[in-house]
C-alpha cells in the first residue's frame, strides 16, 4: 500500500496540516502510521494509490497525524523563520532563487560526458621535442603564445609531455557552481621532467604554462567536440593564461570548460617564494648585460604568489570538500554569496572577490566556530556580511593555516607585501594578493549596507540585496573614468614604481592603481566615504590572435561617495607654517598650496578651490582630482573624463556661468520669509493670522527653472489707466512669464465666521481686500486684490496670498438630505480646498526640511521633472506626484546610500519608475520618519483590500495613507505605461553615455521627445512662447520679453503681467473643445511642439443625433441609418484657428491613421 505525498506548494482544503512529505523516509514513516487506521482510512489509501501516477492528490490525514508534535527540524524551521527572516517570505524566496541558480541534474550529465572526453583528448597529445624556451619556431603558425614576453629572451629548455593527471577543481565539484555562467575547472599538471631547477625565475614557469596550454591548443581546435577554444587570463592577471573550452551546437552555451596549468606537486620550495623573497632579477628585467654590483634586489610578492597558488589547486579543493561536508547549508551561503557579489560587480576582474575566496571565507569562519554546521545557507550569509562589516583585512588580516611552524611567513611578513590579507590552509597563498585597500573597503561598505538592509523590516530585504543590481554609475555619486590606461606607464615612471612593474610582470595599470587609489584618497580625505575603482577586465581572444596588451584592458573608471557635509566646502585647510608637516602638505598640493591667515589668527597653509555658485561647489572634487593625477601622476586633464554633473546643464538657464538655480530658489525663500514676518505683524486686521505657508514648488527647492525677479518694461505693453493694469502689445513678443507664488494665510477660528459657504467666501474676500490695503499702507507693497487672492509684488516676485479658515473644508461637507437631514461626505470642492490648505502645505514644509538633509534633492527633483516635461508629458503627472517619488530616493535609498549629486539621484529615479510594481504594491514615503512599522503593514493590507478602486500610481504619505490624492487623477494606466517605457529608453541610453567616455557624451538625447509617435503635430510660433529659452537645446534666435532686470533704476507703479502663458491658454481651450476626441501633450518648459493622439473611441460611428454634432460630419452605413464621423479635416482648420498668431503648422500624420 502506498499514500501520494502531499503537494508541496498550495496543497488543499481542510485542516490538512502543514507536514508535506517529500522524500523516501517520509513515505515510510505514514505507511508504518497507517497501519492502525481502520479499515476506512486503508481502503481510501488503497483506492488513492491506483490513482494515475504523477496526478498529486490530497491526503486526508488521521486525526493523530494532525495533531502530531511538530519534529525538532520542524521547529528549528519555524523559530528560524521567526527570529531571522523578517516574514516567511523572504524564506521562500530564498528558497526559489536558489532552485533558480542551481544546475540541474540533466545538465550536470551532460557536463560529466563532456569532461570525460575532454580528459581522453589530452592524454592522446603528442610529445614534443626539447628545445630552448626561447626559441618557439617548432609551434604553427596559427596559435600565438598566450603570453606577453617582453623581455624576449629568458633562459630555460621545453618540451610538451602529456600531463601527468588532470583533476576537476573549483565550484563544480563542491556544489557551488551557479547559473547563468557555469564554468567548470580543470587542474591539469604538468610532469616533473619539463621543470627545471631554477624555474621560479624570470617568469620561466610562467612562460612554460603558456607553452604547454598553446600546444593542448592547437591540438584541441582540431577536434569537432569544441564550439570555441580560446585564451583568457586567470582573474585577469597577465601572468596567468588559462584555456577555455566550450561544447560544440546547442550545447555552447551549456558549459565552459576552463584549463590550468600546474606544476608538480612538491616540486617548488616554498621557502624560496616566501613574499620577502626575489625571483625576478632586475638585470634581467631591464636587458642590462650584467647585474649591478652589489644591488640588492627587492622582493616579488606578487610574482611568488602567482606560483604558489598553482601549487594549492588541489589541496585547497580538499580543504573546501573537508569543510562542506555534512553542511549543506554552506553551499546554499555560498550560492547567496556570490550572487550578492555579482549585484556589486565584485566578483571577475583583477583583484576581485570570486567565489572561490567566498568558499574559503565561509570555511575561515566554520573553523573558527563563526558559525556552525547546522546553520542554513540565508544564517551562512548573514555571518559572512557580518564578518566583513566589523572586520578590516587591509589593517588585520587572517589566516586559514593551523601551522605552527616558525619558518612559515607571518601576517605581518603578508601585510608588508600585500594590501589586503587572507592566507590559505599552507600558510604561504594570499588569496587576497591582487585585491587593492580601496576595494576591500568597498566590499565592508556594501557588507554594513546589506545588514542594515536585512535588519531593516519595512523593506523587501531579499529584492534589495540579491535581485537589485548596483554598477557604478548607478551607485557611486561622482564617476570618472581614465580613458586611456597606457597613461599609467608614464604614472609608473613618475611614482618610480619599478620593482612594482617587476613584481606585476610589466602590468603597469595592476602596479599603479594601488598608488593612484591612495593618492586620491589622500586628497579627498574628509570629502568622500568611499573612493573605488572598476577591476580591470582581461577580455578572451582566439588562439590564432597575439594576447592582449595591458593597454587593451579598456578604461579604468572610478567612483565616489561624496559626505554631502563636506564635498562642496572651498577651502582644504593645512598645518602652520611653522609646524614640520606643512612641508610635506606643500608637495602634496604643489603651487596650489598658499599660507593664509584665518580669524583666529593662525597662518597656515591652505588650498582654495575656485568655486562661486552651487553647482560648481559639487565639482570641487573634479578638481582636486585633475590636480593630483597631473601633479603626481603625469596624467593630463584630456585623459580624465569626469562624469559628476553633466546632466545639469538641462535645468540651467541663461549664459554661463549662471548656476542650475539653487542661489535664486535661496532668494525667494529669503524674501517670502519677510513677507511672512510683515504678515504675522499686520496691525488693523479684524482676526490674527495665525500661520502663513508656501506651497509653491520654489518654495520647497523642487521648481524647474526658479522665477527670476524682474520689473516689466513699459515699452512692451499697453496701459489701462483705470484699472492700473499693464496689457502686453500684440506685435511684440508674448512678455517673460512671471509665477505667481501662492502662499497661504490661516486665519484665526472665532465666532464671528459664517458657517454658511457662500458668507465665508465673501469674507474671505473682504480679508484680501484687507490685506493689501494693509500692505500697500504699512509696507508701500504693490499689491492687487480678488475675489479669490491678492497678488503682491515684492522684491521682483509675485506671491499669491489665499486666507484660508480651518473649519471651511468641514462646511463644505454638508450636505442635505431629500428627507431634510444633514450628513458630511466629500465633496469635490471640499477635496481640492483641503488639497491646497492642508495636503499642500504639510508637503512644501516636509520637502524643505528633506532639502536641508540632503543637498542634493532639489537638483534631483528638478532633473526629474524637465525630464517628464521634455517628454510631452508636463499635464500627465502632477508635480508633487514627481516631488514625493523624487523624495523616497532620498528617504529609502536601500541598497544604495541617499544620493549626493543630481545626476545619480536622476539615474535612479528612471530606476525606481521602471522596476517598481506599481501594481502589486504601494510606494511608501515615510516624510517626516512619522511612519511606524504597524503602519506600514496597515498600508499595505489595506492597499491589497482595494486595489481594483486605487489609482494605477499609488503613493502613500504618513497624512494620505488611504487615498494617494496627489495621482488620483493622473496618471491613467496607458499614460503610466508610455512613461515606463521611455524611462526604460531613456536610463538604457543614459547608462551607455556615461560609461562610454570615448562617446559623444550627449545626455541631452533622452530629453528629447520621440515625435513619431503622435498623430497630428501642432508647431508653435517661439515669438508667442514665453518661456522659449527653457528649451532643452538652447534656441539659435531669441527674443526680448519685455522684461527689466529687478535692479533697473525703474519705479514699478503699475502691476505686471501675471501667469500669462499663451500657449496654456490655447492647450485649455483644445481640450475642452476637443478633449472627448484626442489627447493633447506639451512640454511646458519653452515647447515648441503640441503633440496629438487620436483616441481609439473618437473615430467610432456615432447615431445621428442633433445634440452631439460638434466637430462630427454625417456618414452613412446603410441607407436607412445615419450615422455620424469625425469631420478630421474641420477639426485640423479649427487647431488652426483657434491658435491664430500663435500655431505656426499643423501637420498631420495620416500614414499612421486613415478616417
Amino acid at each position: 500500500m502506498k499514500l501520494e505525498p502531499r503537494a508541496a506548494a498550495g496543497g488543499g482544503g481542510g485542516g490538512g496540516g502543514e507536514r508535506v512529505f517529500d522524500n523516501a523516509e517520509g513515505d515510510m514513516e505514514t505507511q508504518e502510521e497507517n497501519q492502525d487506521l481502520p479499515k476506512k482510512g486503508k481502503a481510501q489509501g488503497r483506492k488513492r494509490a491506483s490513482a494515475p501516477e504523477g496526478v498529486v492528490k490530497q491526503v486526508k490525514l488521521s486525526r493523530a497525524d494532525l495533531y502530531k508534535l511538530p519534529t525538532n527540524e520542524e521547529l528549528n524551521q519555524l523559530k528560524e523563520t521567526e527570529n531571522l527572516f523578517h516574514s516567511s517570505l523572504l524564506r521562500l524566496q530564498i528558497e526559489e532563487l536558489l532552485k533558480e541558480v542551481k544546475l540541474k541534474e540533466k545538465k550536470k550529465q551532460k557536463i560529466d560526458a563532456f569532461l570525460h572526453e575532454i580528459n581522453t583528448l589530452l592524454s592522446a597529445v603528442p610529445e614534443t621535442l626539447e628545445t630552448d624556451l626561447a626559441d618557439q619556431s617548432w609551434l604553427p603558425k596559427d596559435v600565438k603564445v598566450p603570453f606577453l614576453q617582453v623581455p624576449s629572451s629568458v633562459k630555460g629548455k621545453f618540451r610538451f609531455l602529456p600531463p601527468a593527471t588532470v583533476t576537476v577543481v573549483g565550484s563544480y565539484l563542491l556544489g557551488t557552481c551557479i547559473k547563468p555562467e557555469i564554468n567548470v575547472d580543470l587542474a591539469v599538471t604538468m610532469p616533473r621532467a619539463i621543470l627545471q631547477d631554477k624555474d621560479n625565475l624570470n617568469q620561466r614557469y610562467h612562460r612554460k604554462r603558456a607553452l604547454y596550454l598553446a600546444h593542448i591548443a592547437q591540438h584541441l581546435s582540431k577536434e569537432k567536440l569544441f564550439g570555441s577554444v580560446r585564451f583568457t587570463y586567470m582573474n585577469s592577471n597577465h601572468l596567468k593564461p588559462i584555456l577555455l573550452l566550450q561544447p560544440q551546437g546547442k550545447d555552447e552555451k551549456l558549459v565552459t570548460v576552463r584549463l590550468y596549468a600546474c606544476p608538480a606537486p612538491g616540486f617548488f620550495k616554498p621557502s624560496r617564494l616566501y613574499p620577502s623573497k626575489n625571483n625576478v632579477r632586475t638585470a634581467w628585467f631591464l636587458e642590462q648585460g650584467s647585474p649591478g654590483e652589489g644591488a640588492a634586489e627587492s622582493p616579488t610578492p606578487h610574482y611568488n604568489n602567482s606560483i604558489l597558488c598553482d601549487t594549492g589547486l588541489e589541496s585547497n579543493l580538499l580543504f573546501l570538500a573537508g569543510a562542506g561536508a555534512d553542511f549543506p547549508g554552506m553551499r546554499d551561503g555560498v550560492a547567496l554569496l556570490k550572487v550578492w557579489l555579482h549585484q556589486r560587480e565584485l566578483d571577475k576582474g583583477l583583484g576581485c572577490l570570486n567565489g572561490f575566496m567566498a568558499s574559503m571565507l565561509v570555511a575561515y569562519l566554520l573553523a573558527k566556530h563563526k558559525i556552525s554546521q547546522g546553520m542554513s545557507g540565508y544564517q551562512v550569509l548573514r555571518s559572512v556580511l557580518q564578518f566583513l562589516a566589523t572586520s578590516d583585512l587591509s589593517a588585520t588580516g587572517i589566516s586559514l593555516s593551523k601551522d605552527s611552524d616558525s619558518s612559515l611567513p607571518t601576517l605581518a611578513d603578508f601585510h608588508q607585501a600585500f594590501e589586503v590579507v587572507f592566507v590559505d590552509p599552507s600558510g604561504l597563498v594570499n588569496l587576497c594578493a591582487d585585491m587593492t585597500a580601496s576595494k576591500y573597503k568597498q566590499v565592508q561598505f556594501e557588507a554594513k549596507r546589506s545588514m542594515e538592509v536585512l535588519d531593516d523590516r519595512t523593506v523587501d530585504g531579499f529584492q534589495l540585496l540579491l535581485m537589485t543590481p548596483k554598477p557604478l554609475i548607478r551607485t557611486f555619486d561622482h564617476v570618472f573614468h581614465l580613458k586611456h590606461v597606457s597613461k599609467l606607464q608614464g604614472a609608473c615612471k613618475k611614482m618610480q614604481l619599478l620593482n612594482e612593474l617587476m613584481d606585476r610582470g610589466g602590468n603597469y595599470v595592476a602596479a599603479a592603481l594601488p598608488f593612484v587609489t591612495s593618492l586620491l584618497a589622500r586628497g579627498l580625505a574628509g570629502r568622500v566615504l568611499l573612493l573605488t575603482h572598476s577591476l580591470p577586465q582581461a577580455p578572451q581572444w582566439p588562439i590564432s590572435a597575439e594576447p592582449p596588451k595591458h593597454k587593451d584592458a579598456g578604461h579604468l573608471s572610478f567612483g565616489l561617495l561624496l559626505t554631502p557635509e563636506f564635498a562642496t566646502s572651498i577651502l582644504e585647510k593645512g598645518p602652520e607654517a611653522d609646524r614640520p608637516e606643512a612641508a610635506e602638505f606643500r608637495k602634496f598640493w604643489g603651487e596650489k598650496s598658499e599660507l593664509r591667515r584665518f580669524q583666529d589668527g593662525a597662518i597656515c597653509e591652505a588650498v582654495v578651490w575656485g568655486a562661486e555658485t552651487m553647482c560648481q561647489k559639487r565639482l570641487i572634487p573634479e578638481q582636486i582630482v585633475k590636480h593630483l593625477l597631473w601633479l603626481h601622476a603625469d596624467i593630463p586633464e584630456s585623459s580624465i573624463c569626469y562624469t559628476g554633473a553633466v546632466l545639469e546643464s538641462v535645468i540651467r538657464v541663461g549664459r554661463e556661468p549662471a548656476g542650475t538655480g539653487e542661489e535664486a530658489m535661496v532668494s525667494i525663500v529669503r524674501s517670502y520669509d519677510d513677507l511672512s514676518r510683515k504678515l504675522w505683524n499686520l496691525e488693523g486686521l479684524p482676526l490674527m493670522v495665525t500661520a502663513v505657508q508656501g506651497t509653491h514648488p520654489t518654495l520647497r527647492y523642487t521648481d524647474v527653472f526658479p522665477p527670476t525677479p524682474m520689473k516689466p518694461d513699459y515699452s512692451y505693453h499697453m496701459r489701462i489707466k483705470d484699472k492700473e493694469s499693464l496689457l502686453p502689445l500684440a506685435e511684440k513678443p508674448c512678455p517673460a512669464y512671471i509665477a505667481p507664488m501662492k502662499v497661504v494665510c490661516h486665519m484665526e477660528g472665532s465666532g464671528q465666521w459664517p458657517q454658511d459657504k457662500e458668507a465665508i467666501k465673501r469674507v474671505k474676500a473682504a480679508f484680501h481686500l484687507r490685506l493689501a490695503e494693509l500692505l500697500s499702507q504699512q509696507h508701500q507693497l504693490l499689491c492687487r486684490p480678488v475675489a479669490t487672492h491678492t497678488d503682491v509684488y515684492k522684491d521682483g516676485y509675485v506671491f499669491r496670498l489665499q486666507v484660508a479658515y480651518h473649519r471651511e473644508p468641514h462646511i463644505l461637507k454638508e450636505v442635505v438630505t431629500p428627507e431634510g437631514m444633514l450628513k458630511y461626505r466629500d465633496t469635490e470642492e471640499s477635496q481640492q480646498l483641503e488639497l491646497e490648505t492642508l495636503h499642500l502645505p504639510y508637503l512644501t514644509s516636509s520637502l524643505h526640511g528633506l532639502q536641508q538633509q540632503h543637498p542634493a534633492f532639489s537638483g534631483t527633483c528638478r532633473l526629474a521633472k524637465r525630464w517628464v516635461r521634455a517628454q510631452l508629458l508636463s499635464d500627465s503627472l502632477s508635480d508633487e506626484c514627481v516631488d514625493l517619488l523624487a523624495a523616497s530616493l532620498f528617504l529609502h535609498p536601500a541598497p544604495f546610500t541617499p544620493p549626493s549629486s543630481p545626476q545619480v539621484g536622476f539615474l535612479r529615479f528612471l530606476h525606481l519608475l521602471t522596476t517598481f510594481d506599481w501594481k502589486n504594491s504601494p510606494l511608501i514615503v515615510n516624510l517626516n520618519a512619522d511612519l511606524k512599522d504597524a503602519d506600514y503593514t496597515e498600508i499595505r493590507n489595506e492597499f491589497v483590500a482595494a486595489r481594483p478602486h486605487l489609482p494605477v500610481m499609488f503613493i502613500a504619505t504618513p497624512r494620505d495613507k488611504r487615498s494617494s490624492v496627489w495621482t488620483k487623477e493622473r496618471p491613467s494606466a496607458q499614460i503610466l505605461q508610455r512613461l515606463l517605457v521611455l524611462a526604460l529608453e531613456s536610463l538604457r541610453a543614459l547608462e551607455e553615455q556615461l560609461t562610454d567616455p570615448l562617446g559623444s557624451q550627449d545626455v541631452k538625447m533622452v530629453f528629447r521627445p520621440p515625435l513619431d509617435f503622435y498623430d497630428i503635430l501642432i508647431h508653435l510660433n517661439a515669438k508667442q512662447i514665453p518661456r522659449h529659452l527653457e528649451g532643452v537645446d538652447r534656441p539659435a534666435k531669441s527674443f526680448s520679453r519685455g522684461m527689466l532686470k529687478s535692479d533697473a533704476p525703474v519705479k514699478t507703479l503699475v502691476f505686471p503681467v501675471v501667469g500669462y502663458d499663451p500657449v496654456q491658454c490655447y492647450l485649455q481651450e483644445l481640450r475642452e473643445a476637443f478633449g472627448d476626441l484626442a489627447l493633447f501633450f506639451y512640454d511646458s518648459h519653452g515647447g515648441e511642439v503640441i503633440g496629438v493622439l487620436w483616441k481609439p473611441s473618437s473615430f467610432a460611428p456615432q447615431p445621428f443625433k442633433a445634440s452631439n454634432m460638434k466637430g462630427r460630419m454625417m456618414a452613412s452605413l446603410s441607407c436607412e441609418e445615419l450615422v455620424t464621423v469625425p469631420n478630421v479635416e474641420a477639426i485640423l482648420e479649427d487647431f488652426e484657428i483657434l491658435g491664430e498668431g500663435l500655431v505656426r503648422s499643423v501637420e498631420a500624420r495620416t500614414e499612421k491613421w486613415t478616417i
